[in-house]
């Protein structure tokens, strides 16, 4: 008689809320964040989510996230200025996967208004747009996003994206300059340049020293020079940096292909009186101009380089979020934005997706089928 064989026990597929937290934990040990407080962001990551937290990853996305390429609610962020320690961002979607644009509105506003609580600030500029962004029967791609940036000894700076086709792409500019009005910047609207669309409307919230609103641009088909041509802060970014930012990250002398993924400008705005903007960013897709994300982060050490910016922790950072092999696949590393503000020195921004559905393959093999991460 033969013994009974031993069945091996069935492990549970890893859940999106164990996942994205488990990063967000190695990141903010490769950023210097203490143990404690990185347990405690995971903790905030993971009630943010919801309910979709415990969805486990071998099913498919609760909802097609219009935060990430394949729909994970969440990013990560480092951004890195001088030779200072780079800062850990996290960006998620509060209410995705719970039903609807209107509902999915509802649920992230509380959840901003349930961390203002917890960590002592106000949400009335937030509450002031209400009507506007989140309406009873919203449109577009998204509702409301949530960005926390992780300081050490400190509560997190909270922003908040909203959505400016939420009453119709077709309202969009009269949805951005009606809030730039309600919050007294009412010659901001008219200070932004050209673009194709309206991406988002943000604002800060909690403890920045000073607030801004944060009007955010699509841009089709951009060259090099009209790139440089953006901004509009007094005594801003050289425009010799901007073309170099760009010609590095897209790898391109001028630029100007059309990708489903456009560029990006940023106008940040701090006082009411001028109208002009305090910040400007450009954000490069750098998954659409890159074959892998080898290529991606060679481009992004270069920028880091020439700003004078340790790459340690981005180079660290990677495997923090991935075991893969870097040519294996393309968007790891989304997007690079090179920003400056008003009496700071300019800084970079590498942005790192989850990946927890599935990573793209590289470009010289993008005719495959995306290769599933679970």
């Amino acid at each position: 008689m033969t013994a009974p064989r031993r069945l091996s026990p069935v492990r549970p597929a890893p859940t999106l809320g164990a996942h994205t937290a488990g990063q967000l934990l190695r990141l903010c040990e490769t950023a210097g964040l203490g143990e404690h407080e990185a347990a405690n962001h995971a903790r905030t990551l993971i009630a943010a989510l919801g309910p979709v937290a415990d969805r486990p990853l071998d099913l498919p996305p609760a909802d097609r996230s219009f935060l990430s390429d394949d729909h994970t609610p969440v990013e990560f962020s480092l951004s890195f200025e001088g030779s200072a320690p780079p800062t850990l961002r996290l960006l998620l979607e509060p209410g995705c996967g719970t039903g609807g644009l209107a509902r999915s509105g509802r649920i992230g506003l509380e959840a901003v208004r349930a961390m203002g609580r917890h960590w002592g600030f106000g949400t009335e500029r937030l509450d002031e747009l209400e009507d506007l962004f989140l309406p009873a029967s919203p449109q577009g791609p998204f509702a409301l996003w949530c960005a926390l940036e992780l300081r050490a000894g400190a509560a997190p700076k909270v922003k908040v994206y909203l959505n400016p086709a939420a009453n119709g792409a077709e309202r969009s500019a009269a949805t951005v300059r009606e809030a730039l009005r309600r919050l007294g910047h009412r010659r901001a609207f008219d200070a932004l340049p050209p673009g194709d669309r309206h991406l988002f409307f943000a604002l800060d919230l909690g403890a920045w020293e000073t607030p801004r609103l944060k009007v955010y641009l699509a841009h089709h088909g951009l060259t090099a020079a009209q790139a440089a041509g953006l901004s509009r802060t007094p005594g801003g970014l050289d425009p010799t940096l901007v073309r170099d930012f760009f010609r590095t990250t897209t790898g391109r002398a001028a630029g100007g292909a059309r990708g489903p993924r456009p560029f990006q400008s940023c106008h940040a705005f701090t006082e009411t009186e001028s109208g002009r903007p305090s910040g400007f960013t450009l954000y490069v897709p750098v998954r659409e101009h890159a074959a892998h994300d080898r290529e991606a982060l060679d481009r992004a050490l270069t920028v880091l380089d020439a700003l004078g910016a340790d790459p340690t922790p981005l180079l660290r950072s990677l495997p923090a979020v991935t075991s893969r092999r870097l040519e294996d696949g393309v968007g790891l590393i989304a997007y690079l934005g090179l920003a400056h503000q008003e009496g700071r020195p300019p800084r970079v921004t590498a942005y790192l997706s989850s990946e927890a559905y599935e990573v793209r393959p590289p470009r010289r093999a993008r005719h495959r089928q995306a290769v599933p991460v679970h």
